[in-house]
């Protein structure tokens, strides 16, 4: 038995899908890539694994609704399967899934595009509102377990615009979530902008030096975000091949540790710590991630 608990909207505007026309090939790979994206974020928030493949997705079904006439969109209904994993005893609305789904779906979207949204803020929030509630058997997650799928969803996401960047039969795209009997757009629509932050990529020749606290890490693929003041908001990285030893991957992981301390002690910075690194750019000069060469203290 499943329950539709939440919708996505992906929609397509300008140029020839404002006449209800779009390239068949490039709104195919758009919608594989909508799938894939949403089924890879869904089965993470249900199950606290990433997968590569979408349909390993568990615990869900993602169910395609009827275009509607005169326009270029597609819905798609997440119905959430009940197995005994998950004990629902009220209305779809009156549960925190639709919006912890619309929320992990918005940040891994915004996130691969380069737009920056506050974990703590926002998903965050969220999941220390489910640490109070009783009986609560959804996964608490943390961020790094967001940062993992964003790397498997970029092709896919990347793949969403092709109507846009390649038959150009539209100009951009809107994501919108539906939940609660409220529409939610989501911030951040899809551009050429937006396809040339993830498709190019400059790497700096120059290794500079940067400072600020490690806001993730993950152990397993030496990769993390750190929050660099200068830049107002955390920046992918990646260890390189020589500072993946214990002592460099100790300091990171110091930093991280300090800096979950420091939350509670507001002006606090003990987690600060400089790198030597290579930066990665979009073609704009957006600053994407780092490759850290060095870790310095």
């Amino acid at each position: 038995m499943s329950i539709g608990f939440v919708e996505f909207t992906l929609s397509f505007k300008g140029n020839d899908s404002d006449n209800s026309q779009i390239d068949f090939y490039d709104v195919s790979q758009a919608l594989v890539g909508f799938q894939r994206s949403l089924a890879l974020t869904t089965h993470l928030v249900l199950n606290d694994k990433v997968i590569t493949q979408s349909p390993s997705l568990k615990g869900a079904r993602i169910i395609a609704l009827p275009p509607e006439e005169g326009s270029w969109k597609i819905t798609a209904a997440i119905g959430l399967i009940l197995t005994g994993a998950y004990h629902i005893s009220t209305a779809p609305k009156d549960t925190p899934l639709g919006n912890l789904i619309s929320s992990a779906y918005d940040y891994v979207i915004s996130e691969t595009m380069g737009f920056h949204v506050d974990y703590s803020k926002t998903l965050g929030q969220q999941y220390e509102e489910l640490k109070k509630k009783d009986g609560n058997q959804i996964p608490i997650l943390e961020q790094h377990r967001f940062d993992s799928v964003i790397e498997k969803c970029e092709f896919a996401i990347k793949e969403m615009h092709r109507p846009i960047v390649q038959s150009e039969t539209a100009t951009r795209a809107q994501i919108s979530s539906s939940f609660s009997d409220k529409n939610h757009p989501f911030k951040n629509g899809l551009n050429r902008e937006t396809y040339d932050f993830i498709n190019y990529t400059n790497e700096g020749v120059v290794a500079e030096e940067v400072e600020g606290v490690v806001s993730s890490f993950n152990l397993n693929t030496y990769k993390g975000r750190i929050f660099v003041p200068e830049e107002g908001r955390p920046i992918p990285f990646l260890l390189a091949e020589q500072v993946k030893n214990a002592i460099d991957v100790g300091k990171t992981i110091q930093s991280l540790t300090m800096n979950a301390k420091d939350r509670f002690n507001k002006g606090s910075n003990s987690g600060t710590i400089r790198l030597k690194v290579i930066k990665y750019t979009s073609r704009s000069g957006r600053l994407k991630s780092y490759l850290v060469l060095e870790v310095l203290k």
